[in-house]
């Protein structure tokens, strides 16, 4: 039977759904970033990358809102079998991942709204410039490239400590956020 909400012995479908579409989508968002930065003035992609980028990063800033809500309201499987360290590791690994992500998606927001045109998602909603700033292009910008560095850095942790669990210590840890139980 599928469960959408989380038990004590694993992951609803929900908190998988939306754990493994942020797991692929940002380091994908990551290359993207990497790959529009080198684009000149007259590639073909110059303006529709970053108009990607945006439409994409805001959609992620939703959906990592709907993720936090979504942890609030479901239990945490359980994590006894971690030992302390790792429970508190566990904690602060998640709640930083969730600090830098939203971090990450404002100074996206601050850098593409720093002329006072608003972002279009896909060309279907107009999301405000709310905010201009001196120099807030180029500050936002240097934050976006610092924290996504860091993003994808605490990331690439994340996913080996998962499989340090799943391959040395053969818990149950990663095959509850693929599986459910």
């Amino acid at each position: 039977k599928m469960m959408l909400r989380n038990r004590s012995s694993g992951y609803g479908v929900v908190s998988r759904v939306l754990h493994w579409l942020m797991a692929f989508a940002i380091p994908a968002m990551f290359a993207l970033g990497l790959w529009m930065s080198s684009l000149d003035y007259y590639s073909p992609y110059y303006k529709s990358a970053p108009d990607l980028h945006k439409s994409i990063g805001l959609m992620l800033l939703a959906l990592l809102v709907l993720r936090f809500i979504w942890r609030q309201f479901n239990v945490k499987p359980d994590n006894s079998h971690l030992s302390s360290f790792e429970q508190l590791a566990s904690i602060v690994v998640h709640l930083g991942l969730y600090g830098l992500l939203l971090a990450l998606f404002v100074s996206g927001y601050l850098i593409s709204t720093a002329d006072g045109r608003p972002i279009e998602i896909f060309g279907m909603i107009s999301v405000p410039a709310t905010l201009q700033l001196p120099h807030q292009e180029d500050i936002a910008g240097e934050v976006h490239e610092l924290l996504a560095n860091v993003v994808i850095g605490l990331s690439v942790v994340h996913a080996m400590v998962a499989l340090k669990h799943h391959y040395i210590n053969r818990d149950r840890t990663l095959g509850r956020m693929w599986f459910g139980s």
